[in-house]
């Protein structure tokens, strides 16, 4: 997004409109910062208090989350108990739950349920070779400034579009308006070395992207599962990228997953494909996560945005609380990357068309998404605070209730199971039982720790759709109260017939 449409952007926020920003220039106008800009003088005159206000609302929603993902168990800062690690994140007891989710709805979405997709699970280091042939050893690079005062580095890219300045020579550090030593390229590649001793014969790469895995296996699964054009080859795997600047929480890091798909099409079928593909993608999160649908958008590239290789590419794209970023690709990639490894390799990877005889290269439709972009969707999008809380009976005595109302297939925990007191053994006896049965099928959590209102609070707040509490009727009659997250309604239901009740509300 330019600075024009930054602009234009704060324009229709003034109007009332629903503002969305480029992360990067709301960074630059923070809250903290507002004196600094109204100090600013001609470059900032459009930007005025009330602007700054919706900015500032905007980082409070976001640090909600962030907040709320470490004090609720999804994320933690990696290595903290030794002040961490800049772009690297730990996934706590609930996070990984949720991750696991996703993975396994995309996996049902884009393998299982099709008969033309199979799966992959690639080495993240690989010969070295491959990079030189995908172009990643030359040029995956980004352009880094470097302070001659504080020695801050920053994406030179990132502050020239913050200043709108085309002229990186007028630029200053933004921490000590020091000078910057001319930008050099970075390249975000991690590197390794194979073997005991460390020399440029043994140097290695740890995979910046899952998709050259995918490639470079093409032949190998031609060869064994007898697939015919068009089909496709899905993997679900970490990546790594020495990312100069990582920010904005697990949204740009340094270590993430990727789950991608390289679909292969005969020359000439791939437009079809690929709005095939861009419409399958956006159906997953509408139809499979539950994202709403207000939040979600397409942006098509320009042509002058296209990498070299490709012939059209669009990106879905997600509306964070700092602003609308993106959570997908979709690529037409052409057949690049098989000409390629086909050049460096000197191996035929021409697929033979046996009903019109014909050999080819084909071309491949590209959808790539990061988990850790689509967990914090999940999050963003499932997250409300209701002031008073949410209880009708009695008098509000809460300023706020969170509530996590996250659809059923990606709850981290499906059931909490409650005994309604700590001290009665025979409660506790009966709801250990049920712990049990339901257990085995289902992720569930036995908590007896507080009043029984506040642990559903707690079960709101993580998401959990469906309480189980056993109580001393549930000694007479069998029976237990199943309660709904998201209406509140309570039933009695059988203990015998529970595994049924929610494989069909699960399900």
């Amino acid at each position: 997004m330019g600075k024009n449409e930054n602009w234009r952007n704060w324009e229709s926020a003034e109007a009332g409109g629903s503002p969305f920003f480029n992360a990067d220039f709301v960074i630059l106008i923070s809250f903290a910062k507002v004196e600094s800009i109204f100090a600013g003088g001609e470059k900032y005159a459009k930007i005025k208090p009330n602007q700054c206000l919706i900015i500032k609302t905007m980082e409070d929603n976001f640090e909600k989350i962030v907040s709320f993902g470490k004090r609720r168990g999804f994320v933690f800062p990696s290595s903290e108990i030794y002040g961490g690690l800049g772009g690297f994140y730990d996934f706590g007891p609930l996070g990984v739950e949720l991750k696991n989710n996703i993975k396994k709805s995309w996996w049902k979405f884009m393998v299982q349920e099709r008969e033309n997709v199979v799966g992959l699970d690639s080495s993240i280091i690989m010969n070295p070779k491959i990079w030189e042939a995908s172009g990643h050893t030359e040029n995956f690079t980004d352009p880094l400034a470097e302070c001659k005062c504080c020695h801050k580095r920053f994406r030179a890219d990132h502050l020239m579009e913050k200043e709108g300045e085309e002229d990186f020579e007028k630029i200053k550090c933004p921490e000590c308006e020091g000078e910057f030593i001319p930008p050099r390229q970075f390249n975000l590649m991690f590197k390794t070395f194979i073997g005991p001793v460390e020399e440029d014969a043994g140097k290695a790469y740890l995979r910046p992207e899952t998709a050259q895995g995918i490639f470079v296996n093409y032949k190998n699964i031609l060869d064994t599962q007898r697939v015919k054009i068009p089909f496709g080859i899905a993997q679900i795997g970490k990546a790594f990228r020495n990312e100069i600047t990582p920010g904005n929480f697990i949204f740009r890091t340094r270590e993430f997953e990727q789950m991608e798909m390289e679909y292969f099409v005969k020359p000439g079928e791939e437009d079809k494909a690929f709005d095939f593909w861009l419409n399958e993608r956006m159906r997953w999160y509408t139809d499979a996560l539950k994202i709403k649908k207000e939040n979600l958008r397409i942006r098509k590239h320009d042509s002058e945005e296209l990498a070299h290789y490709a012939k059209g590419c669009a990106d879905i794209e997600y509306k964070f609380p700092i602003g609308w970023f993106e959570i997908e690709g979709i690529a037409s990639r052409t057949d690049f990357d098989l000409k390629q490894h086909e050049k460096y390799s000197g191996q035929d990877l021409k697929y033979f068309d046996p009903e019109t005889k014909e050999s080819y290269l084909p071309y491949v439709i590209e959808p790539s998404c990061g988990v850790e972009r689509i967990f914090l969707a999940a999050l963003c999008d499932a997250y409300e605070e209701v002031e008073g809380g949410r209880t009708e009976t009695t008098e509000a005595v809460k300023e706020k209730e969170a509530l996590l109302k996250i659809d059923k297939s990606l709850a981290p925990i499906k059931i909490a199971i409650l005994p309604l007191v700590k001290n009665k053994e025979p409660v506790v006896s009966k709801a250990k039982e049920v712990y049990k049965e339901l257990g085995g099928n289902f992720q569930c959590q036995y908590d007896e720790t507080g009043t029984i209102g506040r642990r559903y609070r707690r079960q709101d707040e993580i998401g959990t759709p469906f309480a189980v509490t056993v109580d001393f009727e549930t000694l007479e009659d069998g029976a237990v109260t199943v309660r709904n997250r998201d209406t509140m309604e309570q039933e009695r239901i059988k203990i015998e017939e529970l595994k049924n009740y929610f494989f069909q509300k699960l399900n």
